[in-house]
């Protein structure tokens, strides 16, 4: 079989993951041993740091220092926000020519996945032989064709410890916590809260996703529902709810809001929907103990709290996507596939099924306007691994 001999080019993009650099180390150190790759290189921020030629000879990097950087979150190498056009994709690709790239893998998200997709159909137009192959990479686990996303893991595994602690916080000084999750378009992450309850007494109580309609009015109720049931409610609500014409809640209570580099309205980074939910139970319900955090950037990337699959599958994402491109000679996106209870497979899947869309949280994983379906713990909990233990203390009542 003919082996395209050259060198290969490594970057990382969108928001950080606690194990995206597991996909990194496995990706340098699996294309070290293929001697038709003549270097591995590392761009810099992203994308953008093709352009600039700004990268790392990671070929000379020691097993070791790699080793280290696999165990440590956020991206080694650095990200971007970048979203390439055609224009920009060419650039890259004249890039590669010069300096004779043969094989680009880029870890990141659906927007990713569709630079991937412009380059690899202009580098045929042009005539010039390159493996392009997408690795998996989010912790919004939104990605179409794969059963889960590396990075998601561990980040569900943060937010369900979030809130068994918060839920323990709220046990002893009763009152309503709000704690917002991150997740633009879908609800896995704030899904993964879920987890947290070991009875129906446990937090958080009630769940708000993209998937459902928020209501404002109907909140206010099922607050008060649990509330007056239990003495105190906690609440995981997603950053990317949205009311009944679409539009995210965030801009109800915010009109004038920063965008994103992609126009999409800036959510993370401000407790503004906390904020005005909080103000909103304090009015209308009278109650008085109301508090809210925003977990924002915490969740992606925190040091110490990683899932032990998520781990192993990111470094295997990595070592895979050089597997499909060095022996198989092809292009295209890294899946994962479920062949059991738990294991997993590998795929390749063509670059124009991950780009662009997202996937929602499926309607049997949701149960009614604000609750997740029995059915998402038996999908997540082997993701998520084991929380540790918590307990309350068991003992009657002392009656005089």
């Amino acid at each position: 079989m003919r082996h395209l001999k050259g060198k290969a080019v490594v970057a990382q993009g969108g928001g950080p993951t606690a194990v995206i650099n597991q996909s990194l180390v496995g990706v340098v150190m699996e294309a070290r041993k293929w001697p038709f790759i003549t270097n591995v290189y590392g761009a810099r921020f992203g994308v953008r740091g093709i352009l600039k030629k700004d990268f790392l000879d990671l070929t000379l990097a020691t097993t070791h220092n790699l080793e280290m950087v696999a165990a440590t979150p956020s991206s080694a190498l650095g990200s971007t926000r970048d979203k390439p056009d055609e224009e920009y994709c060419a650039r890259m690709v004249a890039v590669f020519q010069k300096h004779g790239v043969r094989y680009f893998f880029y870890i990141g998200g659906n927007d990713s996945a569709e630079t991937c997709l412009i380059m690899d159909e202009y580098a045929q137009q042009v005539g010039y032989d390159l493996r392009v192959i997408h690795i998996p990479k989010t912790i919004d686990n939104d990605l179409l064709v794969t059963d889960h996303c590396p990075g998601f893991g561990s980040a569900a595994r943060f937010v369900t410890s979030a809130f068994a602690c918060l839920d323990m916080d709220n046990y002893a000084i009763p009152g309503v916590f709000i704690g917002v999750v991150m997740g633009r378009n879908t609800g896995w992450l704030t899904a993964s809260s879920v987890m947290a309850r070991r009875d129906p007494k446990d937090g958080p109580h009630l769940i708000y996703v993209p998937e459902r309609v928020f209501d404002t009015d109907r909140f206010l109720d099922d607050v008060e529902n649990v509330f007056s049931q239990n003495g105190r409610c906690v609440v995981a609500l997603s950053e990317g709810i949205v009311s009944s014409d679409g539009m995210p809640m965030l801009a109800k209570f915010q009109p004038e809001t920063e965008l994103d580099p992609f126009g999409n309205m800036q959510l993370s980074g401000r407790g503004t929907l906390g904020d005005a939910l909080s103000d909103q139970i304090k009015q209308r319900l009278k109650i008085k103990r109301v508090r809210c955090d925003t977990f924002g950037y915490l969740q992606r990337s925190f040091l110490g709290i990683t899932s032990e699959v998520d781990i192993s599958e990111a470094r295997d994402v990595g070592e895979t996507a050089v597997h499909f491109a060095s022996s198989h000679d092809q292009n295209g996106s890294v899946a994962i596939r479920r062949t059991g209870d738990y294991s997993v497979d590998y795929f390749l899947t063509p670059l124009e099924t991950v780009a662009r869309d997202t996937k929602p949280l499926p309607p049997e994983y949701l149960k009614g306007s604000h609750d997740i379906a029995e059915s998402f713990r038996y999908y997540a909990r082997p993701l998520i691994g084991t929380i540790p233990h918590f307990d309350r203390i068991i003992a009657p009542p002392v009656v005089f």
